[in-house]
């Protein structure tokens, strides 16, 4: 494993920066975009209700690659090309988005009806509630699993391997296949995510054990 370091220290850190950048682009937009949809799933608009039902069950129930290689390989056909690290981040980002939706709007659910119904007692509008009493007390439950999803999403990073993201993964497909160091180079590329993913483990444990 050095000497895999030694030679190749320089590559596969920057493989480690391009999932880095790319899991913190797709953690941020998909905690937007997935905030959205949970509140949409909870809206009293029923349209609103059917639409965040459709899009989280579609991009749940499909695999990241499959919705990955759409944009690398069939969307430019039709709209415009994008590179493999753009390709694969929206990927990462709508699938991931998808299942922060379900666990935003667990949180929503735990909190006390009583909240909503004496925000709106007080003049308050549904959104304004929504944004000023609930979403503030949800997000408190939800932190944990939220910290769960951004592990996932940085392990499920590695699909960018497959559309020439020049992920830490791809740069270790390419270091294995020239230097013929398959178990060394591997072991490199392990060691390098679980330094990315077992703090922020170890951090959602506390932070669970905090608020408990």
């Amino acid at each position: 494993m050095i000497h895999i370091f030694q030679e190749y220290g320089g590559t596969l850190l920057y493989g480690l920066g391009q999932t880095l950048l790319c899991s913190l682009i797709a953690l941020f937009l998909s905690l937007v975009i997935g905030t959205l949809f949970a509140l949409m799933e909870e809206s009293e608009t029923k349209w609103l209700r059917e639409v965040a039902r459709v899009y989280i069950e579609v991009f749940r129930n499909i695999p990241l690659l499959v919705i990955t290689m759409f944009f690398y390989v069939v969307f430019p056909l039709y709209i415009i090309k994008m590179s493999g690290f753009v390709a694969g981040t929206i990927g990462l980002t709508l699938y991931t988005s998808a299942f922060i939706a379900e666990t935003v709007r667990a949180g929503i659910q735990s909190v006390d009806p009583g909240q909503m119904e004496g925000a709106r007692a007080n003049g308050m509008t549904y959104w304004q509630a929504m944004r000023y009493v609930v979403l503030p007390q949800a997000f408190r439950y939800v932190i944990p699993p939220l910290g769960n999803q951004f592990v996932n999403l940085v392990k499920n990073s590695s699909t960018l391997a497959f559309v020439a993201g020049f992920d830490l993964m791809y740069e270790g497909n390419i270091i294995a296949s020239n230097s013929l160091e398959t178990m060394s180079t591997y072991a490199c590329v392990a060691l390098l995510y679980l330094i990315i993913t077992m703090p922020v483990s170890y951090y959602m444990k506390y932070l669970e054990n905090k608020l408990a």
